[in-house]
C-alpha cells in the first residue's frame, strides 16, 4: 500500500481514533489512513463518507461493524468489510443500544455522551434497506470481502452477506479486532488487494499439510507464525492428499483443520493432489517420502524444501533459509 489512500470507517460509537486506526498506521507506515469521525445520524454518515471519497479517491476502504455497511454502499472502491452490521437498526434494539451512550474514543468535535432514540434506530433500518443494490455488477463482486469472525456475539450477518457477493472468509476472532486477529485476518487480505491492483506476482510456496502438524493432528510449534511471514514475501498455498478411498472424507477434514490454524491464509489457497511433482511453483516445504509411491514424486519443478531432514529440522531453519533467499 505504498504512497496509496485507506479509508477506514469505524463502528458504532466509535471514531477515527479508534485503536483499529492506530494498527493500520503502525503496519502501514507508507500508506495515507483517512479516518474521519462519523456524524450519529445514518444519512449525514454517508453524505460525508460520499465527500470523502470524492476528495480522496481512497485505493482500499476498510469497515468495520457499522462502518462496514458503510462501506458495502460505497461502490466503485475496493473493500473490505470485516463483521458488518447489515441489520444495524435490529443490531441496536437487540444489544440495548437504545438510550445513553458514551463514545469509546475521542472524537475531534470534542463530544462524548449522546443519546439513541427510537427514531434514530428507525433511521438506520431504512439506511440498510440500501445495502447490497448493485452488488450483481461483476466488479462490485470483486472489489468487495466479507470477513466474519467465528466468535461474533453481536453481528451475524455472513449468511446474508453470501445471498449477495462470494469473498466471504471466516477468521477466528469476536466482533472486536485484538492483534492478533487483526494481523491475522485484516492484514493479509489487503495484501491481496494490494497485489491485484499492482499486478504483483510473488513467488509460490507449497507447504505439505504434514509439515503443519504432528501426528496427532496438533499444529506444530511456530507454523502458524512462520506462514504469516512467509506470506509476506510469497504466496503460500496449503497441499493435502488426493488419493485414496476416502479421498474427498479426507480432503475435507483437512480443509477445515487448515481453515481452523492457518485461517485466513487457507482461503482458496488449499490444493489437493498426490502427484506434487506436477505442482507449477518455486519451492515446496514437506518431508520427503522414505520411499517413492509415483513416477517422478521427487522430480520437482519446485525445489524441495525437505522440513524435519537436518538442514530443516524445525520452522525456525526454515524462516532463516527464506530470510536468506531475501523473497527470491
Amino acid at each position: 500500500m505504498e504512497g496509496k489512500t485507506l479509508l477506514y470507517v469505524h463502528g458504532f460509537g466509535s471514531s477515527g481514533q479508534s485503536g483499529t486506526v492506530a494498527r493500520l498506521r503502525t503496519v502501514l507506515p507508507n500508506a495515507r489512513i483517512v479516518a474521519p469521525d462519523l456524524p450519529l445520524h445514518p444519512e449525514e454518515a454517508m453524505s460525508l463518507l460520499r465527500d470523502v471519497c470524492q476528495q480522496e479517491r481512497p485505493d482500499l476502504v476498510l469497515g468495520t461493524s457499522m462502518g462496514g455497511m458503510y462501506a458495502e454502499m460505497l461502490r466503485g472502491y475496493e473493500r473490505i468489510l470485516v463483521n458488518p452490521a447489515f441489520e444495524m437498526g435490529d443490531t441496536m434494539g437487540a444489544h440495548g443500544m437504545v438510550g445513553a451512550q458514551h463514545y469509546q474514543n475521542p472524537r475531534q468535535d470534542g463530544v462524548q455522551d449522546f443519546i439513541v432514540t427510537k427514531a434514530l434506530v428507525k433511521e438506520y433500518r431504512q439506511m440498510t434497506e440500501q445495502c447490497f443494490a448493485g452488488a450483481d455488477d461483476p466488479l462490485e463482486q470483486q472489489r468487495v470481502f466479507g470477513l466474519f469472525g467465528d466468535q461474533d456475539p453481536l453481528v451475524h450477518t455472513q449468511p446474508l452477506f453470501n445471498r449477495h457477493y462470494r469473498q466471504s472468509i471466516t477468521f477466528h476472532g469476536e466482533h472486536r479486532m485484538d492483534d492478533h486477529s487483526f494481523m491475522h485476518s485484516i492484514v493479509p487480505v489487503i495484501r491481496w488487494v494490494d497485489d491485484r491492483q499492482e499486478g504483483r506476482g510473488r513467488p509460490i510456496i507449497y507447504i505439505g499439510i504434514e509439515a503443519l502438524r504432528d501426528e496427532r493432528r496438533q499444529a506444530r510449534p511456530s507454523a502458524q507464525k512462520a506462514v504469516r511471514i512467509l506470506s509476506e514475501q510469497y504466496t503460500v498455498y496449503f497441499l493435502t492428499p488426493g488419493e485414496g478411498g476416502n479421498a474427498s472424507t479426507q480432503q475435507a477434514e483437512d480443509a477445515e483443520w487448515l481453515a481452523q490454524h492457518m485461517g485466513v491464509y487457507a482461503w482458496h489457497h488449499i490444493v489437493c493432489t498426490y502427484q506434487r511433482h506436477l505442482l507449477y511453483g518455486d519451492y515446496l516445504i514437506a518431508p520427503k517420502p522414505t520411499h517413492v509411491l509415483h513416477p517422478g514424486e521427487t522430480d520437482l519443478l519446485a525445489q524441495w524444501v525437505d522440513y524435519g531432514s537436518e538442514q530443516m529440522k524445525t520452522w525456525d531453519d526454515i524462516l532463516v533459509f527464506f530470510q536468506r533467499l531475501g523473497g527470491q
